[in-house]
């Protein structure tokens, strides 16, 4: 049956007139689905018994709990969730001083094949529905302590961009999650048509993953290169306002010994001259089969250094749950192998 946790107010709309209910119970609808933890659609007893049968003739409220979590010995959490046959995706809890932040999966695999990615490694086998997207939020045992949400899980968000859409939309309206924008950053390698439609339809925050400012380099590790070459996604972001709410920024995963150098960093800091935009250093979590390193602390202290007198505010990110899996899809590849009954990671 179709799940209705996941559905904007307009497919609401759309459904309940299609069963002849008043469009009004869209809202109510959504008041259930968003505000409260419901379990059934039984319990929204705000609606007749006549408009529940109708419902439950037809749907479901699609809302599953986690399978299992590992746990950090800095606290972080990696939560495992189930979406289909021998398939999973992960959310990773993390929890700091004065906040929380949930980092989501919005496909299972990707198709992207970057070279330091485990969930590329996987392939691309689906995308997610804006239900699953959110449900990895409302099922979470610690869904009231969160203050922030990173659309930094598995999959390339922009290769999903009706369900991510879609999820923002219900994440930020008064109707549904009543977050602030401000509290959301999404994630992407740059996938120009899905960022501009992004970019005109949100003012969610935009995290660009760049990893190197040589064409070459970067395609070795990232092939999105070939095709939306960072040159012209810069293009594309020169064309909007940066200097107001919304927040710019490019992640940046120092390899030791290959993109972490002085050159580099200078290179980086001309490719992003003009912008209002900061910079994250991410030291690189190995995944199997990969020769890939990630670089000592003093040379990406030299790299942040050199952005920081070239008038960049930059940080060098701290690593979070190196012991519990820490790259994304290695928990549900483990899973995965081990319930296909092969070598477990």
């Amino acid at each position: 049956m179709e799940t209705l946790f996941g559905k904007t107010l307009n497919q609401l709309e759309v459904i309940v007139t299609s069963i002849g209910l008043k469009s009004f119970t869209a809202r109510q609808i959504a008041g259930w689905l968003y505000e409260k933890h419901i379990s059934s659609i039984d319990e929204m007893t705000n609606l007749s018994l006549g408009a529940r049968q109708k419902l439950n003739e037809n749907y479901t409220l699609g809302l599953d709990p986690p399978q299992k979590a590992d746990v950090s010995e800095d606290g972080t959490k990696k939560y495992l969730y189930h979406v289909k046959g021998q398939q999973y995706i992960e959310a990773a809890y993390i929890p700091e001083e004065k906040r929380a932040t949930l980092c989501l999966s919005s496909q299972v695999g990707c198709k992207r094949g970057c070279q330091f990615c485990m969930t590329g490694k996987q392939g691309f086998q689906f995308n997610l529905t804006s239900g699953q997207i959110l449900n990895q939020l409302h099922s979470l045992p610690e869904k009231k302590t969160i203050t922030n949400l990173v659309y930094m899980g598995m999959g390339e968000p922009l290769d999903n961009p009706d369900s991510v859409l879609d999820s923002l939309e219900i994440l930020t309206a008064p109707w549904g999650y009543a977050m602030s924008p401000k509290r959301i950053t999404l994630s992407t390698i740059g996938i120009i048509p899905s960022m501009k439609r992004f970019l005109d339809t949100t003012s969610v925050h935009l995290a660009i993953s760049i990893h190197s400012p040589f064409h070459e380099e970067r395609k070795n590790l990232m092939p999105v290169q070939q095709i939306y070459p960072i040159e012209d996604v810069i293009e594309v972001l020169k064309e909007y306002n940066w200097s107001g709410q919304r927040r710019l920024s490019f992640e940046y995963i120092c390899f030791r010994g290959l993109n972490d150098t002085d050159k580099h960093a200078r290179a980086l800091a001309r490719l992003l001259r003009g912008l209002y935009a900061r910079i994250n250093l991410i030291n690189f979590h190995p995944i199997p089969e990969s020769d890939l390193e990630g670089s000592v602390r003093p040379q990406m202290e030299s790299f942040q250094s050199i952005l920081k007198d070239k008038g960049f505010t930059t940080t060098i990110r701290k690593s979070r749950g190196e012991d519990i899996f820490a790259a994304c899809g290695l928990l549900s590849t483990k899973e995965k192998l081990k319930n296909d009954n092969t070598e477990v990671l």
